[in-house]
This record gives C-alpha cells, sequence and structure tokens, in this order.
C-alpha cells in the first residue's frame, strides 16, 4: 500500500470545503498559535478547558485534540471529561502527550485518558511515546532527549489500540498493524517552541475528514514537513520561519504534493 500525493491532496481539498471545528485543550505556550494554523489549513478552532462546557463541545465539534501541556488540578477533570465526551459521541480523539515522562503527573494523565477513552491518534514526540512504552530519561522538559523506534510505536499502538504519530527528523507511524516512516522537515523546527503542538492540529484536521487514522496521519506528517520545508525557501532565522510556516500552511495545495509517494509497510506478527 502507498500514500500518494493526490490522496494527501484531496483530504486538504476536504478540509477547506468542510471547515471542520477542531476542539482544542491545549497549554497557554502555543493556543495563539495553533489557533492560526488552524485557520491557515482552513479549518476552524475553538480553545476551551471550562469543564462546565466540554461535554457540550464535543458533541458539535468535528474533532477534538487533547493536548497535556499545562496541566493543573482543573484542567485535568476536564480533559478526562472532554475525552470521554469525545468517545460517547463517536467523535476522533487526537491525544499529545507533552511532557510524558518528564514527571509522573504527566504519564500518569496521558495513560489514564488513554485508559478511559478511545484515542484515535496519540501524537507525540520520540521521547514522549517511548516514556509510555515505559523507557525513561528521554524526555526533559517537553522536548525529546531520545527516539522511538517502529517497535516501540508499533508496542504502544498495539497497547493502546491506537494509531501512535512519533515525530521527529524521521515521523514513524503505526497502528499495531502497518507503519510508514517520513521524512523532510526543516532544521529550523527545533527552533521554534510548539512545533509539535501546531502539527497536533494539523492531525486533527486531517482526522477530522479521514476514517482512517493511520492515513490522516501519515497525510497530516507528509503536509506539516513539506509546509516546513517551504518555510525554510522564504527564512533563514527562527522569528521569519514560524511567519512564513503559517504561510505556507496557508498555501500548499496541489501543486506542492504531486511528487509525493509514502510506502505503508505491512507488520510481521511472529
Amino acid at each position: 500500500m502507498k500514500v500518494l500525493g493526490e490522496d494527501i491532496a484531496k483530504d486538504l481539498e476536504e478540509i477547506r470545503r468542510k471547515r471542520p471545528l477542531i476542539h482544542h485543550i491545549m497549554n497557554y505556550v502555543v493556543m495563539n498559535d495553533a489557533a492560526n494554523v488552524a485557520l491557515a489549513i482552513g479549518a476552524s478552532p475553538i480553545m476551551a478547558h471550562a469543564i462546565e462546557e466540554v461535554e457540550e463541545l464535543a458533541a458539535i465539534a468535528d474533532v477534538i485534540y487533547i493536548n497535556i501541556g499545562t496541566l493543573d488540578n482543573h484542567w485535568i477533570p476536564s480533559m478526562i471529561i472532554l475525552a470521554k465526551a469525545a468517545t460517547k459521541n463517536n467523535k476522533p480523539l487526537v491525544l499529545d502527550p507533552v511532557g510524558a515522562g518528564a514527571t509522573k503527573l504527566r504519564t500518569e494523565t496521558a495513560i489514564k485518558i488513554l485508559r478511559e477513552a478511545e484515542v484515535t491518534v496519540l501524537k507525540g514526540n520520540g521521547g514522549e511515546i517511548a516514556a509510555l512504552a515505559g523507557s525513561q530519561g528521554l524526555v526533559k522538559g517537553v522536548d525529546s532527549l531520545g527516539k522511538a523506534s517502529v517497535e516501540i510505536v508499533e508496542r504502544v499502538a498495539s497497547e493502546f489500540s491506537t494509531t501512535v504519530f512519533a515525530s521527529g527528523e524521521v515521523d514513524i507511524i503505526s497502528d499495531g498493524s502497518r507503519y510508514a516512516e517520513i521524512g523532510g522537515g526543516s532544521y529550523l523546527s527545533k527552533y521554534v517552541t510548539g512545533m509539535g503542538c501546531m502539527l497536533g492540529t494539523i492531525v486533527s484536521a486531517f482526522t477530522a475528514v479521514n476514517k482512517d487514522p493511520l492515513r490522516s496521519s501519515i497525510h497530516a506528517s507528509v503536509f506539516f514537513k513539506r509546509a516546513a520545508e517551504l518555510a525554510s525557501r522564504k527564512a533563514s532565522v527562527p522569528g521569519s520561519f514560524k511567519v512564513e510556516l503559517i504561510n505556507a500552511i496557508y498555501s500548499i495545495g496541489r501543486e506542492h504534493l504531486g511528487d509525493v509517494e509514502v510506502p505503508v509497510i505491512q507488520v510481521r506478527k511472529s
């Protein structure tokens, strides 16, 4: 099986036609950037964390994106209720376990959501995914100090019955029975905070229009890396790069995706 640029372009056109509502509950650091990224790709963002309204919003949103970047005693119950409401309403749920492995609170909160709700896509950096697989010492703050192997990604996908998206220089994506690896992007990405969180918004947008979470995740990976490549052609420093990244997300069309061909490998079970 292969994912082609034509497949990604079709999903992108559907995002821009449908304008899916993405309900974000996410960290303060990147909230504004994520909203701008959602608008740039053609989606509609809402940022809400009040426990009194998350169930109501889950019923009307097209996709739920939970990002645990800024946790406290008020936000965690809202996240749990929202995750369960997403499952109850059959809405796709993207979970970003920001900083999992750095503290017990973050790791346990991510696992609690994975256990109590049906997570469609678990998207984190390599260290965060490895931490959820039981590896330690791979996260410093919210930055990854390690890489998740295909084996680790497959293991986490199988354990939690979800599609796992481990981002990095090479993204690894698996649903436990299939996997793909996607390279590309820009070296400037590591100098802009919240790139992974913005990627989470892109994953959410594609997941809102494509019912196969493995494919939607691959589409999001290729799209975001291509946007970073286009942005780096116009910017050589981090501040300008972030501006050009949003511009690229807004501007990408079929002509930028035509050469894409991503092989999807069937996992051999022993």
